[in-house]
Parts: C-alpha cells; structure tokens; sequence
C-alpha cells in the first residue's frame, strides 16, 4: 500500500482551485465530476501523492453532509493497492468495516472503496486501484 492522495471537501472549487495553486505552487492538472457519488474533483500532484478537492453538486452528497457537520477540511485518506478485491477481503477478514461490498468507479481512473471510520480510529479510509 502507498499514499495515493488526501481528499479535503471544499465548499467551492472554484475559490479553492486557485488558492491550492498558490499553496502547493502548482497547477490543477485535472477535474473531473463523479455523479454517483454527487461530487466535483480537482487534483493536483504533490511529488509521488496526490490532493484531492471535492466540492458537492447536491445537498444530499456525503460531501455535503461532511460540510454541513465539520465544515471544510480533510475528509478521507487514499491509500492505492495492487488488488482491491483481495484487500478488501483481507481487511474484512481482519474486521474492518467496509462502506460497499464492491468496489465503485472513482474519480482519476480509479476503482475504490471506503472502510467505515469506525474501524479506523474516526478516518475515513479510501483504496483505490488504477483502471487497466
């Protein structure tokens, strides 16, 4: 397993895009909209990991719930593994919770799924595997 990226809600990307820019000096490289999941994505690649900015497109998107309760900030951590499947049922297996059954299509060309923050110390846990 290797960081792949942190995802951090925003309210707006296009107040946020901008200021990341600035933060990370370096452009946005890509943005993307995951509709089953209610989101807007903007990426930007800091050495070997990414960051991730999701913004909600409805008021009934786990972005907008997260929002709605914590406000803006850190809401997931990426870790990219070779085999999803198999780690999925390795860490089932282990007692993780598991969001999904299966995994999903994801933002960047990624399959991925989501271990329930109560099984991770209170952290929203993604894996993603790249689409080959």
């Amino acid at each position: 397993m290797k960081l792949e990226h942190i995802g951090i809600a925003v309210k707006e990307l296009a107040t946020s895009v901008p200021l990341f820019e600035q933060l990370l000096n370096t452009p946005c490289y890509k943005t993307e909209g995951v509709e089953t999941e209610g989101v807007n994505t903007a990426f930007f690649q800091t050495g070997d990991s990414k960051i991730e900015l999701l913004e909600a497109t409805k008021d009934t998107s786990p972005i907008a719930k997260f929002i709605g309760k914590k406000g803006e900030g850190i809401h997931h951590i990426a870790f990219e593994v070779e085999n999803i499947e198999a780690e999925m049922k390795r860490l089932q297996a282990l007692g993780f919770e598991l969001l999904s059954d299966a995994p999903k299509p994801g933002a960047d060309n990624k399959r991925v799924c989501f271990l329930h923050p109560k099984s991770t110390n209170g952290v929203l846990v993604e894996l993603c595997q790249e689409i080959r």
